[in-house]
């Protein structure tokens, strides 16, 4: 209609509208859920840049917060998916879902920063914890703090174990279509894990302490800054994750494993560099704080999209505080070390710098110290380093995070001006004295600053931080007990002196006993099966199986396939009946898979040990290969179980000796 002639009636005026109107709706009804979500986060951007300009995001006040994450276990010291009936007996909304049935969360009120906070936020933790260890223990349960749980397994990562939230599963599925083939996972320690899974939920593995510190807006990218400069020094003393499935890695594996269990890239013959979604980031921040979120909108593509009705611009306009929703929940996918955040405390938006960095544990008080240390850093360094980015390279930053990560106190840091320095060197004379200033300058009382920097300053006198306890345990354990019973026993000995509180530079070894029953350590196939195996493929000759069992004085050789799938069985008694019956003149090759055993008998990591004892009984079998979709794990012999039944009734006869004293 051409309502620019002049005879145009104002009903044809109004019928232009209303088909224009008409035309509008019908454009936006077709745009899908994802479009939509995209321009409500354009728009979320737009408001969060008028908000910047216009001064309403809230400046002078310094709050700090902080979520601890936790793992829910049984009586054999096992994860256990039970967190909705914990949240049930709960009844708290500061409770809350991790990504895994085993996990939970526990979100702290936000406390200003300043004054005794910090005891404050140590005496909160301990009495949620206290209350939700309370409701676990009414079912038989625990909960521990670790960075990562030592007994976990690779079975209780199966997707019946992901939380029932509608976040978690869109995440999950829409992580695995971007990802298209399995995940993979390769860390090298002074062990090396290579593995792969069908679901990100090697995620759920991973438990943190975050902490978030409120900032001034015009001092949100120097702040930032900082604490990407600070995240090696600070990291490195606070490692607490080094053993994953059994294995010894990273001094804070929780770094690699993160990164890697929800990393969508996938290997390609082109060059073009891709991000991984969890990152440390690529450059220092130049002049705002918009500048984080833009490069996360530029970078990474709308993994989730929700319904929104809120329009942030039409709020600002109305005279509304926004949520900015969308921006929230696009920033919850993209998970910097140091995260910058957007929120509303106490009717007031603000921007706040979440340390995603610290791991869970090894107790509440060294959860507190670590936090101590990094907010008193948070607060003396601007006078110190008005601005990091000139006289460090952001390089050198991401290198000193990744090096703290993978060796803790034995890291030697890139620190300002090029000077290459020891870490411990670094924390003792120069960051805790930093620290303690920026305390004092926030009025934390000087008995608190003492306590909280002294736990410090005495684990890295010392070296004795979370990880080198747990390494030092595991190894010591391990010269008397299996791999799988020396985790049981150190993840019963990190419970029991978490219970007692004692910072962990105090602790002494874990030792065997600490594990409790036979059961408890033993209960299950994967926790005795040998995983360093020697094995033969199809099409190699006989000759080489019967060598290697000669110099391995083993009995037992499995058998794969060239594409890795177990397809049987080499054993002494098929060894001796080949050459009892050969002639030696015969020139003929012969094969592996000529005269394996082809379906010798199975069973899966998940077995109980007693049933495991009770097939291989019933079928006089001298040993078991574990395996899972066609993939061979591990083995159990008979001397496994010979070892088994020492120790067994080793501890049948100290019980009832303990019974006739008593």
């Amino acid at each position: 209609i051409n309502i620019r002639t002049k005879n145009t009636s104002l009903s044809n005026v109004k019928l232009f509208i209303f088909i224009y109107n008409l035309s509008l709706a019908a454009r936006e009804n077709s745009l899908n859920q994802s479009e939509k979500f995209t321009r409500q986060l354009l728009a979320d951007i737009k408001a969060l840049d008028k908000m910047l300009e216009s001064g309403m995001i809230e400046s002078g006040v310094k709050r700090i917060g902080a979520e601890q994450e936790l793992y829910i276990i049984d009586d054999a010291w096992q994860p256990s998916p039970s967190v909705y009936e914990l949240l049930k007996d709960l009844d708290d909304p500061r409770f809350t879902v991790e990504i895994a049935k085993f996990n939970i969360e526990i979100n702290l009120d936000p406390i200003v920063f300043t004054g005794n906070c910090l005891s404050i936020f140590e005496k909160r933790l301990d009495q949620m914890i206290s209350r939700l260890r309370k409701a676990a223990g009414d079912k038989g349960l625990k909960i521990i703090m670790a960075g990562i749980l030592p007994t976990i397994r690779k079975s209780d990562l199966k997707l019946e174990n992901l939380v029932e939230h509608p976040r978690y599963k869109n995440l999950c599925s829409v992580l695995n279509q971007e990802r298209t083939i399995p995940y993979e996972l390769r860390i090298r320690g002074v062990d090396e894990l290579i593995a792969s899974h069908d679901s990100p939920l090697f995620e759920s593995c991973n438990t943190s302490f975050q902490v978030h510190i409120q900032v001034n807006p015009e001092d949100a990218p120097m702040l930032y800054n900082l604490s990407q400069a600070l995240a090696g020094p600070v990291l490195s003393c606070a490692v607490n994750s080094p053993i994953l499935l059994g294995k010894r890695l990273w001094k804070e594996t929780r770094i690699a494993l993160f990164q890697q269990a929800v990393d969508t890239r996938v290997v390609s013959s082109h060059s073009r560099e891709r991000r991984a979604r969890v990152s440390f980031g690529t450059r220092w921040i130049d002049k705002t704080a918009l500048e984080v979120f833009h490069d996360n909108i530029a970078r990474y593509n709308i993994l989730m999209s929700v319904e929104l009705k809120e329009d942030s611009l039409k709020s600002l306009d109305e005279g509304k505080i926004p949520s900015l929703k969308a921006l929230q929940t696009f920033n919850s996918t993209v998970w910097r070390w140091n995260r910058l955040c957007y929120g509303i405390s106490e009717g007031k938006p603000h921007l706040r710098i979440e340390n995603r960095v610290l791991p869970s544990g090894p107790t509440v008080r060294d959860e507190i110290s670590n936090a101590a240390f990094w907010l008193g850093l948070m607060s003396a360094m601007p006078d110190i380093y008005p601005d990091i980015t000139k006289v460090m390279a952001f390089e050198d930053a991401k290198e000193n995070f990744i090096n703290a990560a993978r060796m803790g106190l034995d890291t030697r840091l890139k620190w300002v001006n090029g000077s290459s320095v020891d870490t411990s060197e670094l924390i003792l004379k120069e960051l805790i004295p930093i620290s303690r200033e920026g305390l004092r300058s926030e009025n934390i009382p000087p008995d608190e600053i003492d306590l909280y920097l002294g736990i410090i300053e005495e684990r890295v006198k010392t070296g004795k931080t979370g990880s080198s306890w747990i390494v030092d345990s595991f190894t010591s354990l391990g010269k008397k007990a299996l791999r799988q019973e020396a985790i049981v026993a150190l993840t019963a000995a990190m419970y029991k002196r978490q219970i007692k509180g004692d910072p962990v530079h105090m602790w002494d070894k874990a030792e065997l006993e600490e594990a409790g029953r036979w059961l408890d350590r033993c209960s299950f196939v994967d926790q005795i099966m040998s995983t360093d195996l020697f094995v033969v493929k199809d099409d190699d000759l006989i000759d080489l199986a019967a060598s290697i069992m000669n110099w391995k004085h083993i009995r037992h050789v499995p058998v794969e396939d060239k594409n890795g799938k177990f397809t049987g069985l080499i054993t002494s008694r098929i060894i001796l009946k080949y050459y009892g019956s050969s002639s030696g003149d015969d020139l003929k090759p012969v094969f592996v898979r000529d005269i394996k055993l082809k379906n010798p008998v199975t069973v899966s990591p998940e077995t109980k040990t007693l049933d495991a004892i009770s097939v291989m009984h019933e079928k006089k079998l001298g040993c078991l290969p574990v395996v899972k979709n066609e993939m061979l794990l591990g083995i159990v012999t008979e001397h496994d179980f010979m070892n088994l039944s020492a120790n067994l009734l080793k501890e049948i006869t100290d019980a009832i000796g303990s019974r006739v004293k008593g």
